[in-house]
């Protein structure tokens, strides 16, 4: 079947993914996007099928067929950076204000009748003061893992 999108790697550019490859900060993306680059090199002898790139890989074949799309059309760079989110992911749901009243809040006295805070009752007491409208006992516990808080 013919090639819609052929690799011919230059030595500059083959230098640079390798650069890029050995560095310590590179992700795994990014590691995986320059392997396939290297595969489907044609500059260096016949490359092999997508399907068998995805293997090596451990990629999907659209993930090959994307990224081969992506130097052909845009070059090296865009497939060398990281890609940005059109929408960040959530915002956190208490913010660094929350998290020094949530912690003050443990700090503090336990409630009446008890020896010491629970996570639950944490998170009953921070919806009843409207330190935050709503929060999950899990997040409550990550906050005070955070600061290394322990209730024990």
């Amino acid at each position: 079947m013919q090639r819609k999108y052929i690799v011919e790697l230059t030595n500059e550019e083959r230098l640079l993914i390798f650069q890029t490859v050995d560095g310590k900060t590179t992700p795994k993306t990014i590691r995986r996007r320059c392997n396939v680059l290297l595969l489907a090199d044609t500059a260096v002898g016949k490359p092999i099928i997508q399907e068998e790139i995805a293997l090596r890989c451990g990629i999907s074949d659209v993930c090959v067929f994307q990224t081969i799309k992506d130097y052909c059309l845009n070059g090296l760079e865009y497939v060398l950076r990281r890609r940005e989110h059109k929408n960040p992911p959530r915002k956190p749901i208490v913010t660094g204000e929350d998290e020094a009243r949530i912690i003050a809040l443990a700090c503090g006295e336990p409630p009446k009748g008890r020896s010491r805070w629970t996570v639950r009752l944490l998170t009953e007491r921070i919806i009843e003061l409207e330190i935050v409208p709503t929060i999950g006992r899990e997040s409550v516990r990550t906050v005070l893992k955070k600061h290394n808080l322990s209730l024990i």
